[in-house]
C-alpha cells in the first residue's frame, strides 16, 4: 500500500488506487483487436509487434537516458524476452493459427501458470481461494469468446500456452528482482521494450521481410499502440508489480479480452449475447476473487534481497494486509 517499513510514504497511492492505475494496462490491450484491424496493414503481426515495442523502447531510453548496467544488462534481457520478444511473436502465431476464441482462453490461462511460478520464484503458497478465481477467469472468457465452430491446432495451441506462459514468467520474474536503486519503473520499462524489440528486429526481417508502405491511417495506428498500448501501459503495468503482489496483477490479464468484446460492440457494431454477458460477469468475479492477497509459504524462499529496492519489496509485501 505504499507503505515501507510500517510507515506511509508521501504521496504514495492506496492499494486500490495502484490496483486501479495498473488495470488501465489490460483496458488498453484490449483495444488492440479494434485497432489492429481498423487502422493497420493486414498480415504484418511481427512487424507490428516490432513497431509497438522497439520505437517506444528508445524513447524512454532518451527520456530516463540510464542504460542498464552489471546483471542488470543480463535481467533486462531476459525479462525483455519474456514479456516482449517471445511473448509477442508466440501471441501473434496463436492468433493466426487458431480461432481469435480459443487464443484467448490460452491467454486467460495466464494467472494459473502466474501461480505455479510465484509460489516456485516468490515463496507464495497458492491458496483455493486463487485456484478457483484463475477457473473461474478462464470460463468466463470462454463464455464471452468462444464460438460453437473453434477448432483447435496443435502448434497455435503450444503457442498460445508458451504465450501465456512467457508472460507469466517475466512478471514473476520482474516482482522477484525489483529494480535497481534509483531506477524507476519507467526506466526499467524502456531497458525492456529495447530489449524485446531487438530480438523482434531479425525475427520479423526473416519471416516477413522489409516494412510495408505504410498509409496515415496506419501511422496513426502505429503510433496509438506505441505510445498508449506500449510505452504507457508497460509503464503502468511494471509500476503496478513493483507495489503490489505478483499474482494480483497477473488477474488483470482476464479484463483484456472482455476490454475486447465491449470495444467491438461500441465501436465495430458486434452483438453482446446474453451468454457474453454472464461470462463478463464471472471472468471480473474470478478477477476480483484473485486479488486477495497470498500467503507466504512457511520456511519458503523469499525473493532475494539483492538491492535497495527488493528490501522495499519485501517491506511492502510484509505491511501489506495478508
Amino acid at each position: 500500500m505504499g507503505v515501507i517499513a510500517g510507515t506511509r510514504t508521501a504521496g504514495a497511492l492506496p492499494h486500490a488506487g495502484t490496483l486501479a492505475l495498473t488495470t488501465f494496462t489490460p483496458l488498453v490491450w484490449g483495444s488492440t483487436y479494434a485497432v489492429t484491424t481498423e487502422f493497420l496493414p493486414p498480415d504484418r503481426p511481427l512487424f507490428t509487434a516490432l513497431t509497438r515495442a522497439l520505437p517506444a523502447g528508445l524513447v524512454l531510453l532518451a527520456i530516463t537516458r540510464t542504460p542498464p548496467r552489471g546483471a542488470w544488462i543480463w535481467r533486462a534481457a531476459v525479462l525483455g524476452v519474456l514479456n516482449i520478444g517471445a511473448f509477442f511473436p508466440m501471441l501473434f502465431l496463436a492468433a493466426y493459427r487458431l480461432p481469435g476464441g480459443v487464443a484467448a482462453v490460452l491467454g486467460a490461462v495466464g494467472p494459473l501458470f502466474t501461480l505455479g511460478f510465484a509460489a516456485a520464484l516468490l515463496a507464495e503458497r497458492p491458496t483455493p481461494r486463487r485456484l478457483l478465481a484463475g477457473l473461474a477467469g478462464v470460463l468466463g472468457v470462454g463464455l464471452v469468446v468462444l464460438r460453437a465452430n473453434a477448432q483447435l491446432d496443435t502448434v497455435g495451441v503450444l503457442a498460445g500456452l508458451a504465450g501465456a506462459a512467457s508472460m507469466a514468467a517475466g512478471t514473476v520474474l520482474t516482482k522477484r528482482w525489483g529494480r535497481p536503486d534509483g531506477v524507476s519503473a519507467l526506466t526499467l520499462t524502456g531497458w525492456q521494450l529495447t530489449a524485446g524489440g531487438l530480438l523482434l528486429v531479425p525475427v520479423a526481417l526473416l519471416i516477413e521481410g522489409p516494412p510495408p508502405a505504410l498509409t496515415g491511417e496506419n501511422v496513426l495506428g502505429y503510433v496509438y499502440l506505441g505510445i498508449v498500448g506500449t510505452a504507457i501501459a508497460y509503464w503502468l503495468w511494471f509500476r503496478g508489480l513493483s507495489r503490489l503482489p505478483a499474482t494480483s496483477v497477473a488477474f488483470l490479464t482476464l479484463i483484456s479480452p472482455l476490454s475486447a468484446a465491449v470495444i467491438g460492440w461500441a465501436a465495430l457494431g458486434q452483438a453482446l449475447t446474453p451468454l457474453q454477458l454472464l461470462g463478463m460477469a464471472i471472468a471480473l468475479g474470478g478477477t476480483l476473487f484473485g486479488q486477495t492477497p497470498a500467503r507466504p509459504a512457511v520456511g519458503g524462499r523469499s525473493p532475494s534481497p539483492g538491492s535497495g529496492p527488493a528490501r522495499q519489496i519485501l517491506a511492502d509485501e510484509s505491511c501489506r494486509t495478508r
